[in-house]
């Protein structure tokens, strides 16, 4: 006899409480592997693919496209161990008796190596029938033409799931459907055993698209708009955007300095850099690798507060996060020690996030564990800013767009490549005069990389 397992939405990395159900990946009556993705869900870090722990028959979803789901909450169920008869998706098929593929034992979940198995709609077949099983499977091959003009109804209300599995063979008619929005389970098949063809959803999507009758102009008389302008939702990226800079001013006694710096030799010894050949090296790169320095100076930035305890924690790696700007809204990658890197593992470790960022591929292991930040907003047009820090975090390094201006150098006015450098500190952690090291430090380091020499 079939068990049926409840698959709850499972704790998909730090912090994250809830998530949005963007796709499912199969249906009531298909059958799953174990480890197969049944739901992409979008959570306030990266978009996700969830794979099921069961293998056997879905019995059930809970949740439609675009529902909010919390950590816990029941994602679908899998009649395992049910016996079934697979029909595959491709084309009409005339059934025949057997039992099928029974599905594997529980071997644990989310392994990497699995791969969505080939989605297949099934009928149950139960011990308690007591007619041959061939009968009630073998059906006619499904006709082009299908029979004149069936009316479908369209309810106003949400209609009440059948309990078997939505009888639909094809999967362009699946695909038709949750295009124009049509819930097949609200739809009355007019095939075989009331199999829902094409054009009982065609007829479903003309009544949707039909005009309505017009509506007497008398809501503005009775009800006057509460509220002017456009309302977005404050949640996904954007919400945890907000959550996590409100903490970070509720928690943290922030202080921000700032120094203007001549920029003027760091460009030239990238120009070098690069002349040489080989992987091209950023300018983030090249001020990631000053900022590891700098805090291998003044470890204090590279550190943490631990409210429970009381206590200040220097944290012995730096995973440094950097900001990068995306469709989705601010995201903030890490790179994992990156006091170990050079200027070229940085610069391609930067532009594998970055790319990962921009396509909405990012795990949420890539956006949690950092300890410092580095915010390159120049690259927004803009000269300074007083950066919120990353919370848990003690510090973040803002640097401004790099241009010529007018500049004393060498006791004679010139025209240099200018940058302003801020730094937003966690004033527990420590004091001005470290701050003001610790950037005075990266400053000396961009004007004269040199600096940087002498001290690796």
């Amino acid at each position: 006899m079939a068990q049926v397992m409840e698959f709850k939405l499972p704790d998909l990395g730090e912090g994250l409480t809830e998530a949005e159900i963007v796709r499912w990946l199969v249906a009531v009556g298909d059958v799953v592997a174990i480890d197969q993705p049944v739901v992409e869900v979008e959570t306030a870090k990266a978009m996700v693919e969830v794979p099921c722990p069961y293998g056997g028959v879905v019995t059930a979803r809970f949740g439609e496209e675009g529902t909010e789901l919390p950590v816990g909450a029941p994602l679908i169920t899998v009649a395992v161990g049910a016996q079934t008869v697979p029909v595959e998706t491709a084309a009409p098929v005339e059934g025949s008796a057997g039992s099928g593929n029974a599905p594997r034992p529980l071997i644990g979940y989310g392994s990497d190596d699995s791969r969505p198995a080939r989605r297949r709609r099934v009928r149950p077949v139960t011990a308690a029938v007591s007619a041959p099983v061939a009968p009630a499977v073998q059906v006619a091959p499904v006709a082009p033409v299908v029979p004149a003009a069936p009316v479908v109804p369209v309810a106003p209300v949400a209609p009440v799931a059948p309990a078997g599995p939505v009888p639909v063979i094809s999967p362009l008619v699946r695909k038709l459907a949750r295009d124009g929005g049509i819930d097949l389970r609200g739809l009355a098949g007019s095939g075989p055993d009331g199999l829902i063809m094409r054009a009982d959803v065609e007829a479903a999507l003309a009544a949707l698209r039909a005009p309505a009758a017009p509506v007497a102009p008398v809501a503005a008389a009775v009800a006057p708009a509460a509220a002017q302008g456009e309302r977005v939702p404050l949640k996904g990226v954007r919400g945890a955007v907000a959550d996590k800079l409100s903490r970070s001013r509720r928690e943290i006694p922030d202080a921000t300095c700032w120094v203007d710096a001549d920029a003027t030799e760091l460009m030239a010894a990238r120009a070098a850099m690069n002349a040489v050949g080989g992987p091209k090296i950023s300018v983030l790169a090249l001020l990631a690798r000053i900022c590891t320095a700098a805090l291998a100076k003044y470890p204090e930035l590279n550190s943490t507060v631990d409210l429970a305890a009381n206590e200040i924690v220097r944290l012995p790696s730096v995973n440094l996060g950097f900001a990068a700007q995306t469709e989705r809204g601010l995201m903030v990658p890490v790179v994992r020690d990156a006091h170990a890197m050079n200027p070229e593992a940085l610069s391609a470790e930067f532009a594998r996030l970055t790319e990962l960022a921009r396509g909405g591929k990012l795990s949420p292991a890539d956006l949690t564990g950092g300890t410092f930040t580095l915010n390159n907003y120049g690259v927004f047009g803009v000269d300074g800013s007083t950066p919120i820090i990353n919370h848990p975090e003690a510090a973040m390094l803002g640097v401004g767009r790099i241009m010529a201006k007018p500049w004393v150098h060498r006791g004679e006015l010139a025209v240099r490549q200018v940058v302003q450098l801020s730094l937003t500190f966690d004033h527990r952690v420590c004091d001005g005069g470290t701050a003001g090291g610790f950037l005075r430090y990266v400053a000396d380091c961009v004007e004269s990389p040199a600096v940087l020499l002498r001290s690796l």
